[in-house]
């Protein structure tokens, strides 16, 4: 079942394409000798053939694109933009795919993830973090050289914001100034100024700061405990916003940026931010989804089924399904209910709930392609290379059985894998994501 190669990044494709995988690559067998990343599909490997060493960490293309798609339609029903956060992935040839689909900019963490989308032609970043120290920030100026690119930096408090003065004086003052956005968060929370007063001073310093401007306010929503809390955090920015707005700090003939940043509560910041009004000025409503491409089986799963039951927000059709799975081995059954699998906390994120077994196969057996797996099978936990296998003493799981792990953060798995093969429905290879962590 053929399907069309995953997307280059608009400049520097060919970093990608021709990127080496030998035996020394995680996930390439020890047969397949020197390729370059774009040769991979003519080995004609197949998954459920056997010819990858396992664990293997697979995405399906075809599961991707309907997850991209679907998010596209969502924003457009929605009045929203997307700025999604590739620290997800660090791949990119899935931001080629969101950016493709009508991504507002790419969102990133450190300065190290911002070079990254820079060098591979992405024109707008935000680093979703005040940036903290000499060496990052003055690396946030030195991307501005770049007539291009346009970034934008969180700031949560006076302090952040005369460390980026500094900056600014250090660089010297541009004609294109440093986007700043203020942050806001909740008290127990991450980062973030914990009143709208705060707030407030936060950005009238950044007005009045040469080679910084104000670009908008947001926050980081997607850890917080229930849609309450959310939604007083998401009241909130729009307070600040509006005060902003009647002060005249953000510059004029510029859009005002609303945004914020989970996987589990964009519906909510949707429904927030949807009617917002200040006058006739532009607003960008932005949400920062980063797990939303490749979708998981536990918790953005847990948040998705919440999404479908409360939003009131357009759904497109179709819904989100898991694009990522790790696939391992049965390699021992040394108990009658203990089975012992390849793959552990080096291959599969653990960080919020143990990897649940979905599916598995029997290579080489009469099977036409995997099966869900019986009840009363599950991984009771992880070693660094081996997964603790619980299951009954009439399951039907024999050594040399392959189990798919599907998987609860998307984040802590991608991170754990220099290259995924991407497969077809039917397990044949037909592309590889190459990561940047």
């Amino acid at each position: 079942m053929g399907m069309s190669r995953l997307p280059l990044p608009p400049r520097n494709g060919d970093d990608i394409a021709g990127f080496t995988l030998d035996a020394l690559t995680k996930g390439i067998p020890a047969s397949a000798g020197r390729l370059r990343l774009d040769g991979i599909a003519a080995r004609g490997w197949n998954l459920f053939r056997g010819d990858l060493p396992l664990p293997a960490a697979t995405l399906r293309a075809d599961i991707l694109a309907a997850n991209n798609d679907w998010m596209a339609q969502f924003l457009t029903a929605n009045g929203l933009l997307i700025a999604p956060h590739g620290k997800t992935t660090m791949a990119p040839q899935l931001y080629a795919m969101q950016h493709a689909a009508g991504a507002w900019a790419i969102t990133v963490a450190t300065t190290q993830q911002m070079a990254v989308a820079r060098h591979f032609g992405f024109p707008r970043v935000v680093i979703a973090n005040q940036p903290t120290g000499r060496a990052s920030i003055d690396a946030c100026f030195a991307a501005l050289s770049d007539d291009g690119f346009e970034l934008h930096v969180l700031a949560d408090s006076l302090a952040g914001v005369a460390a980026l003065a500094a900056g600014a004086d250090r660089a010297g003052v541009r004609p294109r100034p440093l986007g700043v956005l203020v942050e806001m968060g909740a008290v127990g929370g991450r980062t973030g100024t914990r009143t709208r007063e705060q707030a407030l001073a936060v950005a009238r310093a950044v007005v009045a700061t040469p080679g910084l401007a104000l670009s908008g306010i947001e926050c980081f929503e997607g850890i917080l405990p229930d849609t309450a809390t959310v939604d007083a955090m998401l009241d909130d920015v729009l307070a600040v916003a509006s005060v902003a707005v009647a002060e005249g700090l953000f510059p004029p003939a510029t859009p005002i940026v609303l945004s914020a940043g989970g996987s589990a509560f964009y519906d909510r910041v949707g429904e927030r931010f949807g009617p917002a009004v200040f006058g006739d000025r532009e607003i960008l409503k932005v949400i920062r989804s980063g797990c939303y491409l490749t979708h998981d089986t536990i918790g953005y799963e847990s948040a998705y089924q919440r999404i479908l039951r409360e939003t009131t927000l357009r759904l497109p059709p179709g819904r989100l399904i898991p694009a990522l799975e790790v696939w391992a081995y049965v390699q021992s059954r040394p108990e009658p209910t203990k089975a012992i699998l390849t793959a552990g906390k080096r291959d599969v994120s653990h960080d919020s709930h143990l990897p649940v077994a979905t599916a598995w196969f029997r290579p080489g057996s009469a099977m036409s392609g995997p099966e869900p797996i019986p009840a009363g099978h599950a991984v009771a936990a992880l070693n660094d290379q081996h997964a603790h296998f619980a299951l009954p003493s009439d399951s039907p799981l024999a050594v040399g059985d392959m189990v798919a792990l599907g998987i609860a953060h998307p984040c802590t798995t991608f991170d754990k894998w220099d290259v995924l093969p991407v497969i077809d429905a039917d397990g044949a290879v037909i592309d590889a994501v190459k990561t940047y962590f």
